[in-house]
């Protein structure tokens, strides 16, 4: 390696290493602030649930900022692995909050939400960001529509996907990831390139089967609901979430965003989420 290749690396690691150091800064910093804070109780519950290919460290930047403004903040898992799995692990994740409760889901998470909110009195709002909102017998690939940068999975997969396989997986069914290029240029076009790169390498698996599975009973139609609608989005065009924002009669906020608002938008994306606190508490 040449001492020009070296610095180069160099460089680069130490970005990387400013850029996680400034959010675990500042997800420390609100932490603190919300500790310190008075308490409220009418304050409900924020809990996050990521998408595919992000995981739960693609919500620290807005959870900081909800934490600064006093709310108690959980990140939900998901393995991306079926919807009714994923459904599953969320309703069970849910029985162990107590209180009033807003549910957020980035993406995929948003079918998620949709499903594992039925039944749950706790719930009191649900907001989608970048968010697929399925009715019952849906699916997320019909849903992103033939304009979405998905849409080549129909006739080829490999155009988007790497995929590989996993343990117990059904027939024709794998592991997916994001092709570097479909990363940068399609799913977080508004972050910079360090952080695309990184996002490429850390990305977690997401299921074909998660894709492909339609929805159960979805709980937006006696749950209030809120939409944050990414204006640049190519996953889920614009087209399509507001026409499912409107089905489900969801309070609407489009901000200039790919499809990852959550990191390259989290302040409007934290703003909104306060919004459907404030109005449910």
């Amino acid at each position: 390696m040449t001492p020009l290749t070296q610095a180069k690396k160099a460089r680069h690691l130490a970005i990387r290493a400013m850029i996680a150091a400034g959010v675990a800064a500042a997800f420390i910093s609100a932490s603190a602030t919300a500790a310190s804070a008075t308490p409220t109780h009418c304050k409900p519950t924020i809990v996050l649930e990521h998408g595919a290919w992000l995981g739960g460290s693609s919500w620290y930047p807005v959870a900081a900022v909800l934490r600064a403004r006093g709310y108690k903040v959980d990140i939900a898992p998901n393995d991306v692995r079926s919807l009714s799995a994923d459904t599953a692990q969320l309703r069970s994740y849910l029985t162990k909050v107590h209180g009033p409760v807003v549910l957020v889901g980035h993406s995929y998470g948003g079918a998620v939400i949709s499903d594992a909110a039925v039944g749950n009195k706790n719930i009191k709002a649900l907001v989608y960001d970048d968010a697929y909102i399925p009715a019952a017998g849906e699916n997320i690939a019909t849903l992103s529509g033939p304009d979405s940068a998905l849409a080549p999975v129909a006739t080829d997969p490999t155009s988007v996907f790497k995929l590989e396989p996993y343990a117990g997986a059904p027939a024709g069914i794998y592991n997916t990831y994001l092709l570097p290029n479909v990363l940068a240029t399609d799913f977080a076009p508004d972050l910079p390139v360090l952080e695309q790169k990184y996002l490429t390498k850390t990305q977690p698996p997401a299921s074909l089967l998660a894709l492909g599975e339609p929805s159960g009973a979805v709980a937006w139609p006696a749950v209030p609901s809120w939409d944050i609608v990414g204006k640049e989005d190519k996953v889920i065009p614009p087209a399509a979430q507001l026409a499912m924002a409107k089905r489900a009669g969801s309070h609407v906020t489009q901000i200039d965003s790919s499809h990852v608002s959550l990191l390259s938008h989290p302040v409007e994306v934290a703003a909104v989420i306060v919004k459907a606190a404030r109005a449910t508490s």
